[in-house]
């Protein structure tokens, strides 16, 4: 099969991020955006447009991303570890790495018979928000999406709709390594924000990590689609006795060691930074 430039070159920047340590530097270009204002944006779909508009896009998500894995173009191959998502009662944050536009719906297709009827909600940047990468448009932007600012009013108003969801009970995706990075396998270091939320709202985490396998599909750019096998892992609960900073890092770092110790016993090999 010929390979796509385009991917091989999303391989050459991956490999040369991880080499500087840009852990956070997402690989694609991103669109260009604009500051989001807190009247741009019905974070609990409160609105009646809001409300109409939120379950088109999701019926219409359901359509586009189930006919992709009727396709084998999205393929979930497994789902290890059910039991610990349906332990945590109440809100819920759920961490899990990044590496294409479609594994939010591969992370949605392991817990929707366990979500007692709720939806997902994910964390997206703003950018995706304000200007959505093509055709994901309408997703982005009403699929139950929590989209961040660079506007403080608009974060004031992001973290009173995030306490109300958790006191909702409802479950929230967040990718705690924050950029994209395409197929790749390994997990990267976490910034702080998914740890800083939970602690804030005394919520757990329960991570997520993919590890992933050839098929024996090709995607059209010269490569085979990846069976992802969906880790779900214990959660991670705050620690009342130690300060919120504390608190925060001892989470984030024991969301980070339990990914890594998935990674190594899936691929039967111990996490190496800097090569194959």
């Amino acid at each position: 099969m010929e390979q796509s430039s385009h991917k091989l070159e999303l391989m050459r920047r991956i490999a040369e991020l991880e080499k500087q340590e840009r852990w956070h530097q997402d690989v694609e270009d991103d669109p260009e955006t604009y500051p989001l204002m807190p009247d741009q944006v019905d974070y609990l779909n409160e609105k009646l447009s809001s409300k109409i508009k939120n379950k088109i896009a999701n019926i219409a998500g359901a359509r586009f991303f189930d006919k992709m894995i009727a396709k084998r173009q999205l393929i979930v191959k497994e789902v290890r570890g059910i039991e610990h998502f349906d332990a945590v009662e109440g809100g819920r944050i759920v961490t899990c790495n990044h590496f294409s536009v479609c594994d939010n719906y591969a992370v949605w297709v392991a817990l929707r018979e366990h979500m007692g009827g709720k939806m997902l909600y994910k964390v997206i940047r703003e950018g995706n928000y304000t200007n959505p990468p093509k055709p994901f448009g309408l997703f982005m932007r009403h699929c139950n999406t929590l989209p961040l600012s660079s506007q403080t009013a608009t974060m004031k108003k992001f973290l009173r709709a995030f306490k109300v969801l958790m006191e909702r009970g409802e479950t929230v995706l967040i990718y705690p390594e924050q950029s994209m990075w395409w197929n790749y396998r390994k997990p990267k270091p976490l910034q702080d924000g998914a740890f800083t939320l939970a602690v804030r709202n005394k919520v757990p985490v329960v991570p997520i990590f993919i590890t992933m396998e050839d098929s024996d599909v090709p995607d059209g750019d010269g490569f085979f689609v990846q069976e992802y096998t969906i880790h779900i892992l214990p959660a991670i609960h705050p620690d009342a006795t130690l300060s919120k900073n504390e608190a925060k890092e001892k989470m984030k770092r024991e969301n980070y060691e339990a990914w890594v110790k998935v990674y190594e016993e899936f691929y039967q090999k111990p996490l190496v930074y800097g090569e194959k």
